[in-house]
């Protein structure tokens, strides 16, 4: 009889990340699709340490030393095989069935083995009813998800009737399956008063499997307008947990490895609906935010993810948990936003594949994506604003584990806040390479500059109102974004049908004390830096070059290979080619 169960050793070698596991006392660098190191075992100069993460296992062909990552801590902790797999479990969180405890643990493993039967059993049972003539209803919820008849049989679909003659409870007792087990599987419930029911009752059935395919719970999708809960699911069992679980990760598995992303989506019909629109390397959490188990299972099969979870205050906020654990795992992590009211599964059905994978490839990096919302929701012209800005941020910048990355993220910080002045640029890059969550006091302090033609707008306002509305106006609200005097010059245009010589004087009525200060200070020189027409090409000139860059970020973020990439590129140097254009001709 083995030490520990075989399938439980599977699961932990699937639980555990093998290049982070030697990632953490081997420096190691990505060639090809392995990593390379100076070996461990003996003393080298050249690399010749390869580890495989996508098979598990690592060799030197220096020394010969090799084997999976339960061999690498043997060999590397010198532990014996025991205390291998419990270091390993330890780091995974797992539990360690073990059979030398006798004969309890010889009966869990067989009662594992028992309830993997059961599973596919109830599998079988849930496929028979929807084919049957009690699966009418399940099948027009499938027809009218417009879900195809391969994607149904690849997901493997059922239906669970209501209680009556034909039961999951009655199939097992016709095989003879003891009541304990039956219960003890999840799928059956046991009454006060001794009644025995089917946990799930007439829902439309989805499998959940491991990465291996085996199957181990059951999502239930209620039928009826009245029924709740609307997805009834598996509970915890021996077989199952939900933190350590990726759905369809047993479909899409390959998918996932060729291209070396994952889409990752919330729910069931979102992964059905993504996966049939021709976008397979995708997987989902099943409505939660990502555990760090998860994150370890979907290392195995790559490093890169595009979230796409729902546009609502709950799926933003499961989003950002999730890209803040999978940054932390050492992932490279995209957002891609879509509509209000969408989601994967309505919007696939609206617009298509093609519009669903515009939306991936115009994904933005997570970084970004945290940046934007925070500066939306801080006004960083103002002390109070860009400092809580700048703590919001240097927390996320803490979470990235590269100190260089830490140290670009924080550039961007720096610019998102309009801090200008080198020294203090300086300072935030530091507090967020040493993982300091404190805001440094110059950067509160720090007063962000206008720019000459913003100066030279606001003077012409308070002197020459008539030449400064004319101005005003030919400038469009994109021109004025992330300008220090945007609020001062939005409102002065919002003032066009009013007397020009009443003008100042209603700019400092309603503009707040902050704004106010900007306008006196500019007025208070003895003429304006430049002449209205050069401050509005100016201003315009700027929002090409931001226009730019933004095209420039996209196009450098542009995955090598995937859906529709070349096309995408094509048409981000076609706007790139026409900014270029219009940028020229301001400038002639």
């Amino acid at each position: 009889m083995a030490l520990f169960p075989q399938a439980f050793i599977d699961d932990l070698k699937a639980q555990t990340d093998i290049v982070g596991v030697i990632g953490d006392v081997v420096p190691l660098k990505k060639a090809g699709s392995t990593w390379k190191g100076l070996c461990p075992f003996h003393q080298e100069k050249t690399p010749s340490f390869n580890v495989n993460k996508d098979k598990g296992f690592f060799k030197c062909f220096g020394c010969g030393a090799g084997g999976d990552v339960v061999k690498f801590v043997e060999l590397y902790q010198k532990m014996p095989f025991p205390e291998a797999v419990r270091h390993l479990a330890a780091r995974a969180g797992m539990a360690v069935p073990e059979r030398d405890g006798g004969p309890d643990e010889r009966a869990a493993a067989a009662e594992r083995e028992a309830l993997l039967t059961l599973h596919d059993v109830a599998a079988a049972f849930y496929r028979e009813q929807l084919d049957g003539p009690a699966g009418a209803r399940a099948r027009r919820e499938l027809e009218s998800r417009s879900l195809a008849p391969d994607t149904i049989a690849t997901f493997r679909y059922g239906y669970a009737p209501a209680a009556g003659r034909d039961t999951l409870h009655g199939r097992f007792e016709d095989q003879k399956v003891p009541l304990a087990l039956q219960v003890r599987s999840g799928l059956v419930l046991e009454l006060e008063g001794g009644r025995v029911v089917d946990r799930f009752r007439h829902r439309l059935m989805i499998p959940i499997a491991r990465d291996s395919g085996a199957t181990v719970a059951f999502g239930g999708r209620a039928l009826d307008a009245g029924q709740v809960p609307k997805y009834l699911n598996s509970p915890e069992t021996p077989l199952y947990s939900k933190g350590r679980t990726l759905y369809g990760l047993d479909v899409t598995k390959g998918a996932v490895r060729k291209h070396n992303y994952c889409v990752l989506v919330e729910g069931y019909f979102d992964l059905a609906q993504v996966w049939q629109a021709g976008v397979q390397p995708v997987v989902a959490s099943c409505g939660t935010a990502l555990t760090s188990g998860q994150a370890r299972i979907l290392k195995r099969f790559t490093s890169k993810v595009v979230l796409s979870f729902d546009p609502d205050a709950a799926g933003q906020g499961a989003a950002i948990r999730s890209s803040e654990l999978l940054v932390a795992e050492g992932f490279q992590v995209n957002v891609a936003l879509l509509p209000e009211g969408s989601d994967p599964d309505t919007f696939v059905r609206r617009f298509g594949g093609k519009g669903y994978v515009e939306r991936l490839t115009g994904s933005q990096t997570y970084l970004e994506f945290v940046l934007d919302r925070a500066v939306r929701a801080h006004d960083v012209t103002r002390a109070d604003g860009r400092k809580a800005f700048l703590a919001s941020m240097l927390a996320v910048a803490a979470t990235i584990p590269d100190a260089a990355d830490r140290d670009r993220f924080a550039d961007r910080l720096a610019h998102k806040a309009r801090v200008t002045e080198g020294v203090v640029r300086d300072e935030i890059r530091k507090a967020a390479v040493d993982r300091r969550k404190e805001v440094p006091a110059a950067a509160v302090a720090s007063t962000v500059r206008m720019r000459p033609a913003e100066a030279g707008l606001l003077w012409t306002l308070v002197h020459r109102p008539i030449e400064g509305l004319a101005a005003v106006a030919q400038l469009e609200a994109e021109d004025l974004e992330g300008l220090v005097s945007g609020p001062v010059l939005r409102l002065a245009a919002s003032l066009a049908d009013v007397p020009p010589d009443l003008v100042p004087g209603l700019l400092r009525e309603r503009l707040s004390v902050e704004e106010r200060a900007l306008l006196d200070r500019a007025a208070r020189a003895d003429q304006a830096p430049a002449p209205p027409a050069d401050c509005v090409l100016a201003l315009r000139r700027g929002r090409m070059l931001r226009d730019l860059a933004a095209v420039q970020d996209e196009i450098d973020r542009l995955p090598a290979s995937g859906p529709d990439a070349d096309r995408t590129l094509e048409a981000l140097w076609a706007r790139k080619k026409a900014l270029l254009g219009r940028l020229e001709q301001l400038n002639a």
